[in-house]
């Protein structure tokens, strides 16, 4: 009867390890979102860059000597429109700018030190090993590349665990597709 009404001596231990390991699981399942969230964005860009690129090519490369081409404009107005329907923030892109003779670059400051860059190149030229040919083909191609600057929620969470933790608060995600010009 007496060992009924004795307290259990375990009984504090389990809240401790409760206490313990609710901020290592709250860090993983932040983390497992995060990661998911950047995997997708990754993959909504892919999208958008390889519509503008495929839509590139299919545009006239005969109006290439203006200072905006309205075919860059329009890889560009495509562009900021697919980021605007994927749900993701097109940091006010801003107006392009010529960088070289066929590449533009478009810019949008989402934040102090992160920048989204569109850049868009209609000279592109890679060269193509064909079967049977003497030497490799020159193709030119339209080129769309975008890096756009990804907010981790991962940073703030780990201060849990590791209150001193320096985790980058922003990465860049690079990403470009080319499409051979159809003119």
């Amino acid at each position: 009867m007496r060992a009924l009404l004795r307290p259990n001596e375990d009984s504090g231990s389990q809240i401790m390890e409760f206490a313990l390991v609710l901020p290592l699981l709250v860090v993983f399942v932040v983390a497992i979102y995060d990661f998911g969230q950047a995997f997708n964005v990754k993959e909504k860009l892919n999208f958008t860059v390889k519509d503008a690129a495929r839509f590139g090519a299919a545009q006239p490369t005969n109006d290439l000597t203006q200072t905006i081409p309205v075919s860059v404009a329009a890889i560009r107005d495509l562009v900021d429109a697919d980021l605007t329907a994927a749900g993701i923030n097109d940091c006010g892109l801003g107006p392009l700018q010529v960088s070289s003779t066929t590449v533009w670059t478009a810019t949008g400051s989402c934040s102090e030190n992160s920048t989204l860059t569109l850049t868009i190149d209609r000279g592109f030229v890679f060269n193509s090993g064909a079967q049977g040919s003497p030497g490799p083909l020159k193709i030119i191609a339209t080129h769309v590349d975008i890096s756009y600057p990804y907010q981790w929620h991962f940073n703030s969470v780990i201060k849990l665990i590791a209150p001193n933790s320096t985790a980058a608060g922003t990465t860049q995600i690079d990403t470009d597709a080319i499409a051979a010009n159809q003119d």
